[in-house]
């Protein structure tokens, strides 16, 4: 089956590669997560990667225990070029050329991020992720994927998570609650459905980037999206709510 993308930006939590770990890196979770990755690459779809960093330090956490907000941004954009490191090692020991680029400077371990070079980079196949978030503090990691999906002309954003959909209420919580297909960005903007941060759908909406919603444990998620199969929740302006 043919794709349906050829240019996609995949969102990741730094959750998604603890696993069942309480902290940190789980290396098999990063492993199946690089196999995913490399499926799709050998496809010939390009792919750009967002990493969080809350499996080791969450800015926002910190900040509401005392620590002031701008370093303890900061602090969390650190916490995702390890990640960023971490799953750039696991892609390549699988042969996938990758390439790290951070919003800070980092110049012995990862290129700037500039725009041109990193279409360049996927334009010669080569797996891009985006580490220490926008660099600036006071914004998500969901608003740099916005952000960086925009810049690189993305035509969808992949948030891989740990649930199967957008629901109209915490399934974990709630038994009957409403997993959604389909959804505009008003009806998530208005319902605060916690999909990605405002900011980050609103830029979405303005820039017309569809956003699909999944469960990346469910192996071959990644390939069955881009093939174009439904396998979540899409948000999105041609979408209704159903």
């Amino acid at each position: 089956m043919g794709m349906k993308y050829q240019r996609v930006l995949l969102k990741l939590s730094g959750e998604a590669l603890m696993g069942n770990l309480g902290y940190g890196i789980d290396p098999e979770v990063v492993q199946e997560i690089a196999a995913q990755i490399a499926q799709v690459t050998k496809s010939g779809v390009q792919i750009a990667i967002v990493v969080g960093g809350g499996n080791i330090f969450r800015g926002l956490k910190a900040s509401a225990a005392g620590m002031d907000r701008a370093t303890a941004d900061y602090i969390g954009m650190i916490a995702t070029v390890m990640n960023a490191l971490t799953l750039q090692d696991a892609l390549e020991q699988i042969d996938i050329p990758t390439r790290v680029l951070t919003a800070i400077a980092m110049q012995e371990v990862a290129e700037p991020y500039i725009r041109r070079r990193a279409i360049r980079h996927l334009e010669k196949g080569r797996v891009v992720i985006f580490g220490a978030g926008s660099g600036n503090p006071f914004f998500t990691t969901d608003t740099t994927a916005a952000l960086r999906a925009a810049e690189i002309d993305a035509e969808v954003i992949f948030k891989a998570t740990k649930v199967d959909g957008i629901y109209d209420s915490d399934p974990l919580l709630n038994p009957n609650a409403r997993r959604y297909q389909t959804l505009t960005y008003g009806h998530v903007l208005t319902h605060e459905l916690r999909v990605m941060d405002s900011t980050a759908i609103a830029l979405c909406k303005e820039n017309n980037i569809p956003i699909m919603v999944f469960d990346l444990t469910v192996p071959s998620n990644i390939h069955r999206a881009v093939q174009g199969e439904t396998v979540g929740t899409i948000v999105g302006g041609f979408c209704e709510v159903s």
